[in-house]
């Protein structure tokens, strides 16, 4: 079993910058990839980017240039800049052994 718990959401204006971090605890040597999926209303869960034990990254094009992830430990971190009205969405960490789990979920909002 992974548990994850996460951090750092929150109102912010167009512009502005936001950084979620996820920490993962149990069994986190069986963890392959971990990673951050978003949710907005009405729509599907969708991949936002992800990052392999090795260091390898995958984005969604339209985060591209503006968000990084990055891991440490057993902590992985998603760095937001340029945020955008379209961000707006329940962010969700996931980390995949043979089995993905799922944080509980953070709020971000982009507003004026």
């Amino acid at each position: 079993q992974v548990q994850l718990v996460e951090s750092g959401g929150g109102l912010v204006q167009p512009g502005g910058s936001l950084r979620l971090s996820c920490a993962a605890s149990g069994n986190i040597f069986s963890i392959n990839v971990m990673g951050w999926y978003r949710q907005a209303p009405g729509k599907q869960r969708e991949l936002v980017a992800d990052i392999t034990v090795g260091g390898s990254t995958n984005y969604a094009d339209s985060v591209k240039g503006r968000f990084t992830i990055s891991r440490a430990k057993n902590t992985v971190y998603l760095q937001m800049n340029s945020l955008k009205f379209e961000d707006t969405a329940v962010y969700y960490c996931c980390a995949r052994s043979p089995f993905a789990y799922w944080g509980q979920g953070t709020q971000v909002t982009v507003s004026s």
